[in-house]
């Protein structure tokens, strides 16, 4: 029999609760209340997922960050992907290239077609003047 999911989202709660506490009442860089309220959220949360799956097949959208897992390949590949598209990578959106703009000013004049803007067609007063 699976855990109830309603009673380990209550214990969730709770535990963010007492992380909160710990964190506004912390006494230091490293204060141990903070870190074991760390603890049981991280314990709680993973309590959470877990029963939320065994009973729904659902997970939650979050993922745990656990800090450095000595694996330093991963970060050096995931800094590789960062700049794959580009030769001038500092990090700053400039827009759409010029491959992937594009321009309606190269229609042909007169081309209406597939023009649906408010000059495509004459007013309907007689008014031929171009808006």
């Amino acid at each position: 029999m699976s855990a109830d999911p309603r009673a380990a989202l209550s214990l969730l709660v709770s535990a963010f609760e007492r992380h909160l506490e710990a964190c506004s009442g912390r006494r230091g860089e490293d204060d141990p209340t903070v870190a074991a309220a760390y603890d049981d959220l991280l314990d709680a949360f993973e309590t959470y997922d877990n029963t939320l799956y065994e009973s729904f097949g659902e997970m939650t959208p979050l993922d745990v960050y656990t800090g450095d897992d000595g694996d330093d390949s991963d970060e050096e590949d995931d800094d590789d992907d960062l700049g794959d598209d580009d030769d001038d990578d500092d990090g700053v959106y400039s827009g759409l290239d010029d491959e992937e703009f594009d321009d309606e000013s190269d229609d042909t004049p007169g081309d209406t077609a597939g023009d649906s803007g408010p000059s495509a067609a004459p007013a309907s007063n007689g008014d031929t003047r171009a808006r």
